[in-house]
């Protein structure tokens, strides 16, 4: 499986944040009870590594993956750990050679042309635009689409339910990232029926 086909799975690709390790496993049932079957498990915090391995290792039908990966220490940990695919927020010449070298799909972060252009100079074709609305959002993508036509983009940062649509209809967009589905305190409260509720939501976006 390669990053088109995991970009393929669905309109969202929920950005989760996993504070403690044990709501892991129902949090990724929640979320494929919804229809959601890529999560990227962010490093943002020490359950992130635990999350990875337990959801590998417990719940069917998902492909789990590792965000905010800012070094090769952090990819060596997340492979480690049974991540299937990478994400990082940014781009250095150190991580694209490392993570070619590894092999797994992966987003690199991009929030401009010479961003952009330093990952295809890697290989890449499929990068996350972060944080997206930051950096130009909707005018930002139509602006790459002349130059870069082949590359496709999965935003992220300030997309919510209100916008998602908006981005999805931009033609260089197959999907989007987001928080949403996965509020942390909705995590918190261990509300997993309000989780798959959110996922169903998110699953059914087109563009529009």
């Amino acid at each position: 499986m390669n990053i088109s086909d995991i970009m393929a799975m669905g309109p969202v690709i929920p950005v989760i944040v996993i504070e403690e390790p044990d709501c892991a496993v129902p949090l990724a049932r929640a979320l494929a009870a919804g229809g959601v079957r890529v999560l990227e498990i962010t490093l943002r915090t020490p359950a992130g590594l635990q999350a990875i391995r337990a959801i590998r290792s417990e719940v069917d039908g998902v492909v789990v993956g590792a965000g905010t990966v800012l070094n090769a220490g952090d990819l060596e940990r997340s492979v480690a750990a049974g991540a299937e695919f990478i994400v990082s927020p940014g781009t250095t010449a150190t991580l694209l050679a490392e993570v070619s070298a590894c092999g797994l799909p992966f987003l690199p972060g991009v929030a401009n042309a010479s961003n952009v252009m330093s990952a295809l100079d890697a290989g890449f074709d499929r990068m996350k635009l972060f944080p997206a609305e930051q950096a130009g959002g909707i005018g930002m993508l139509r602006a790459l689409a002349g130059p870069f036509p082949t590359v496709r983009f999965c935003p992220t940062g300030g997309i919510g339910a209100a916008n998602a649509r908006e981005f999805l209809a931009q033609p260089n967009v197959p999907c989007v990232g987001g928080s949403w589905i996965a509020p942390a305190d909705v995590i918190r409260a261990r509300n997993w029926s309000r989780i798959t509720e959110l996922a169903k939501a998110a699953s059914t976006l087109t563009g529009g």
